[in-house]
């Protein structure tokens, strides 16, 4: 059986904020939900979050996902201690086949794969996730013996000067034997600086009873980064983006700059997709073969058929575009827009609840709204959709072939025939009928010997 532990207890002082640590977002999302995702991969039988401060927030925002359970460590007395408050929801057997995996919720980077690692290199024993640094100060050392057999793990501030010049370090994750973790945690004592009990001392009784205790590295430093301040926060997530972004490129994705992009969520991209510098893409969002990007736009929960562009400074939120499409720049996509092959919204042009259909174009400062419009539509500048009465939403229909003239009010509900025209500066109450002309504005008149006003003087 596999458990997993993950520490998520601590203040953050350090952060300066009233938000727990572990909620506070790396590319996006709560950091201990990149813990939990990593975790997920490996199928464990248990998993379980220790928390302390800011507990019934951390539970709050992890309550819907099945099968975790939350141990509460108060007060909070060093990591031995915190793993002892998840021990009644362990579960082992009898072998030491039975392993409790430990992981930390302001570390949330660690891959699947480094922990696969990790679970492999314990064989029946221990094993511990190690790194070796260039500047290994504040972290614990790894200390082995003439044989390169690991003998004790040894806090920085309770090492000697000789054993601070080591540079292999502890991370602080480690698998050990469920039932053999147990007997170890009963035995901790708080003898040391801090006045703790360390998780770190099980290291030592299983050295002290022949338990082999092995080691393993991670596949890259940033799995192993610490989040404690800002600023670390800050160079995790730049870290991170610039591996996210190693990753599209190595899937064929073109980035105009890689060091200017950032990924909040899954993107999945096909071929031959560009996209230009200071993107941001959150949620899932699916980008079709030759789509292009144009440098700024935000993109949240999209899927864009192929070929189609999206021009500088365009949002879309929760929209579905079509094949060889063309949106913005400066265009805006809300939840419920969906766009037909070849239609085009163009700059200053906001969609919500809308489809677009094939062809159709809406392509200068214009507001469509709830509405549902044919192909080969004209949609003129300055035409809005007044979609709210101010209690209640009501949809536009406008039919296929259709041209809006500019500046034109569609007072929903109301309907657009196949083929009509509305003249400009139409405000359109009721039905317009089928390939004909519909038009309502006053009568244009010239007041001759009119004069503006001028401004009195004293």
């Amino acid at each position: 059986m596999l458990n997993i532990v993950i520490l998520a207890a601590g203040m953050g002082k350090r952060m300066k904020s009233n938000l727990p640590k572990v909620l506070h977002e790396i590319a996006g999302r709560p950091m201990l939900s990149h813990l939990l995702d990593a975790a997920g991969d490996l199928q464990p039988d248990t998993v379980t979050v220790v928390v302390g401060h800011g507990a019934d927030r951390v539970k709050a925002a992890f309550e819907r996902q099945a099968g975790l359970k939350f141990a509460l460590q108060q007060p909070q007395l060093g990591t031995g201690h915190a793993v002892m408050q998840a021990l009644p929801y362990l579960k082992s057997g009898s072998t030491d086949d039975d392993v409790t995996l430990i992981l930390y919720g302001d570390v949330p980077l660690v891959q699947p794969e480094t922990l696969k690692r990790l679970l492999q290199a314990r064989g029946q024993g221990l094993a511990i996730l190690t790194e070796t640094l260039s500047d290994p100060t504040g972290y614990g050392r790894i200390v082995r013996d003439a044989q390169g057999k690991v003998r004790a793990i040894v806090e920085h501030k309770d090492a000697t000067e000789a054993e601070r010049q080591i540079k292999e370090v502890n991370t602080g994750m480690m698998a050990a034997p469920t039932e053999a973790l147990k007997r170890w945690l009963a035995n901790l004592k708080n003898e040391n600086a801090q006045g703790e009990y360390y998780l770190t001392d099980v290291i030592g009784m299983a050295v002290h009873q022949g338990m082999s205790v092995s080691t393993a590295q991670p596949g890259a430093a940033y799995e192993t980064l610490g989040v404690n301040s800002r600023p670390q926060q800050a160079e995790l997530e730049r870290k991170w983006q610039a591996e996210l972004a190693r990753r599209q490129l190595e899937a064929g994705v073109t980035l105009a700059d890689p060091a200017r992009f950032d990924q909040r969520g899954l993107l999945d991209c096909g071929q031959d997709v560009f996209i230009d510098v200071g993107c941001v893409f959150e949620g899932v969002v699916r980008l079709g073969d030759g789509v292009r990007v144009g440098p700024h736009c935000v993109l949240r929960d999209v899927t864009v058929a192929a070929r189609t562009r999206i021009e500088a400074y365009s949002h879309l939120h929760g929209a579905e575009v079509g094949e060889a499409a063309q949106v913005g720049p400066y265009a805006r996509l809300r939840p419920g827009a969906k766009l037909a092959n070849r239609s085009h919204v163009g700059n200053f042009v906001e969609i919500k609840n809308t489809t677009l259909g094939e062809d159709s174009k809406a392509n200068h400062l214009a507001y469509v709204g709830d509405a549902d419009v044919g192909a080969r539509v004209n949609i003129g500048a300055g035409t809005i959709t007044c979609n709210y009465d101010g209690v209640n939403k009501h949809r536009t229909v406008i039919g296929d072939d259709a041209f809006i003239g500019s500046d034109t009010q569609l007072v929903a509900p109301v309907k657009v025939g196949r083929g009509a025209t509305l003249g400009a500066g139409t405000t359109l109450t009721h039905d317009a009928p089928e390939d004909q002309l519909t038009i309502s504005r006053t009568r244009q008149t010239t007041v001759a010997g009119w004069q503006r006003p001028v401004k009195k003087t004293s």
